[in-house]
């Protein structure tokens, strides 16, 4: 509830004070109210507004005089600006038993406008005036204003993220900033005596940064003037103008910091040179800093990364030039990374995630670096951070990442929607081990980064039964026409045995596996059926990624008809499962074009078994299948197409804030 603004009246001498447009002042009459008094009456000039508050026992009298009672308040408004210092005038007279006027209390009133002004309706565009700036709402009728972290880097010659610099040393900086403006009107003189300051609670100081424009010998510049070791600023020369400055976002929302940051402005009546002035009036407004959001598969892929590695040209079959892979797939922006950038490190899924924040009035990316701090641990931030591509990154203090925090590990749904709940931007999937279980897992900094964006809302499925741990390797998302966009696509061992049963009763059983391949472990469908040892373990596999069907169905909406079974052997490897041949699941997904791992499987009428099952499942929705050869390149180090590629997507069409978390 905000401080009421109190104006002490006397008759022995004339008040004077300042109030603001539109807002309440409550005049205390107990300590000029005569001894003998027992009415009284107020009268005030034409732009100003009396109301008595009174008891409902109250009632004014044939005079249009009020009885003095306890309880009866006087509160004036004024609703037009002052053109001159005290030219609003309010007259307290108090009257005795004999109707006779005992005494007068003057007040004059200098009225002021004051408003703190953002983007409240967050059409890119600052209004003044808005109703409970104060409060930060979602949907699509919300309201409250939205600020981006700077967390890219404009500044030529830079090294380090823009939020790191406590100055602005490019106006291209500027529009990655949300602009506040503060509007003051009236008389000049007025503010000789009174301050206009503007400030921000500790508690948000640190993760915030405003720059005050100022004209300076014709030129604009920007001075800092509130943020991390400064918690006020007094405004120099107020008058009847406007203000205008730019807010920069230092920090993503994380444990202990929802992401609401409030800024104010006050009024303070000054009584002597030397002290801080007490506040008459108070303008909030509340900014909620943009999160970190992911893209899915189903949004269109922008560029496509790869990483050159030996002995093979990276992943790329014999059949492609590098030259043409932009072109094969879907026409994506081709980066290939030198050996030298990645320093021989080809996992660059496991090591970033993109994905992009967005304001009414600016989107760019945002790269996510994870902490497994391996051969790629600086090529996000020495090659992709720049002007307009942001950087974010969250280390576990004292900790040694485990292979759950590869961002391999790290997947986003569709948009879905669960039990009447709308989750427009789809929800983040986690791989850990089981909920009640010990295990490697995902390092909590990482894990209460990604739930404290709030729209993506995270599942924690699981994958620590993989010897590498991670979510792409049973499980992905395509697109689709029908139903609800997509499909979710999930390994399926028990979808492998019944194909290749099948096939062996078509008197294929001699088909081999892996033909081709030098020093690999080539067996028939015949060895693999009669296999009881691998069986078993493919049992167990199942049944690890069955926990996980039906958790997706639950959590993400799901029917069955929106899942396809994607025929795939596992192998353990002491309690922990591997893919007996190229994984398919873990896929490069380019609109309706996948790139798929060459499976090798069994040659029956001259076409794999296991290509030929994968395209039946999979072109009927309108999907384009090419098989990858990446046997030696990423298989064999026990990863595949998607392991060792990374996407960057456009961002969704849905605005964030629309939604309802």
């Amino acid at each position: 509830m905000p401080q009421r603004h109190v104006v002490q009246m006397s008759t022995s001498h004339a008040t004077y004070g300042v109030c603001v447009l539109g807002t309440e002042v409550f005049l205390d009459t107990r300590r000029s109210t005569p001894k003998d008094a027992t009415s009284f009456d107020v009268h005030a000039t034409s732009a100003v507004t009396v109301h008595i508050i009174h008891s409902p026992m109250t009632k004014p009298m044939i005079n249009s005089r009020w009885p003095l009672d306890p309880d009866t308040e006087v509160v004036v408004t004024i609703d037009v600006t002052s053109r001159t210092v005290n030219d609003n005038k309010v007259k307290i007279s108090y009257y005795g038993r004999e109707d006779n006027e005992l005494s007068v209390a003057w007040l004059y009133l200098t009225c002021v406008d004051i408003s703190l002004d953002v983007d409240l309706s967050r059409n890119g565009r600052v209004k003044s005036k808005g109703k409970d700036k104060a409060k930060w709402t979602w949907g699509p009728d919300g309201q409250g204003a939205v600020l981006l972290v700077n967390c890219d880097r404009d500044s030529p010659g830079a090294w380090q993220m823009d939020s790191t610099q406590v100055d602005i040393r490019t106006t291209a900086d500027l529009q990655d900033m949300s602009v506040m403006l503060l509007r003051t009107q009236g008389p000049s003189a007025i503010f000789d005596d009174y301050q206009v300051v503007l400030h921000v609670p500790e508690s948000d100081a640190d993760k915030v940064r405003v720059f005050h424009a100022i004209w300076n010998d014709s030129h604009l510049q920007y001075k800092p003037v509130l943020g991390p070791d400064k918690l006020s600023y007094v405004l120099d020369h107020v008058g009847s103008g406007e203000n205008t400055f730019y807010v920069e976002g230092l920090a993503f929302p994380d444990v202990g910091f929802s992401g609401l940051i409030s800024f104010s402005v006050s009024l303070l009546e000054i009584h002597h040179k030397y002290s801080l002035g007490t506040p008459i009036f108070t303008d909030t407004v509340v900014f909620r800093v943009a999160p970190w959001i992911m893209t899915p598969n189903t949004q269109q892929p922008l560029e496509v990364f790869v990483c050159r590695v030996k002995p093979h040209a990276g992943l790329l079959p014999s059949t492609f030039k590098e030259e043409e892979w932009a072109t094969q797939l879907t026409n994506c922006k081709l980066t290939i990374c030198s050996e030298v950038e990645t320093r021989s490190d080809r996992w660059i899924q496991d090591e970033l995630e993109f994905g992009y924040v967005e304001a009414p009035h600016k989107t760019f990316p945002v790269v996510f670096d994870s902490p497994r701090n391996r051969g790629l641990k600086d090529f996000a931030f020495k090659k992709i951070l720049g002007p307009d591509f942001g950087y974010v990154t969250r280390e576990p203090p004292g900790k040694v990442a485990c292979s759950l925090d590869s961002f391999g590990n790290l997947d986003v749904s569709p948009p879905v929607t669960v039990r009447g709940k709308e989750y427009p931007l789809g929800r983040i999937l986690i791989g850990s081990p089981l909920p009640w279980a010990s295990g490697r897992r995902m390092s909590k900094a990482v894990r209460d980064f990604l739930y404290a964006q709030k729209v993506q809302a995270p599942v924690e499925v699981y994958s620590e039964w993989l010897t590498v741990g991670h979510v792409d390797e049973f499980l992905t998302f395509v697109p689709a026409y029908d139903r609800k966009g997509f499909r979710l696509l999930l390994a399926c061992p028990n979808a492998c045995y019944t194909l290749f049963k099948e096939k062996q009763r078509q008197g294929h059983g001699e088909a081999t596996l892996l033909v081709g391949l030098k020093g690999s472990d080539r067996r028939s469908i015949d060895d693999i059926l009669a296999d009881e040892s691998l069986k078993n373990d493919n049992k167990h596999v199942q049944r690890c990624i069955d926990w996980n069907r039906d958790l997706l169905k639950q959590e993400l909406g799901l029917s069955e008809q929106d899942i396809i079974d994607i025929p795939q052997l596992f192998i353990l490897k002491g309690s922990r499962a591997d893919a007996l041949f190229p994984d398919m699941v873990n896929m490069l997904v380019l609109g309706r074009h996948l790139g798929i791992p060459k499976p090798f499987g069994p040659v029956v009428g001259g076409q794999c078994c296991l290509e030929q099952r994968v395209r039946a499942l999979l072109e009927p929705l309108g999907l384009t299948c090419t098989f990858i050869d990446d046997y030696f390149s990423y298989h064999v180090l026990s990863g595949d197409v998607h392991c060792g590629t990374n996407v960057r997507r456009k961002p969704f069409a849905f605005k964030w804030w629309h939604m309802v978390p």
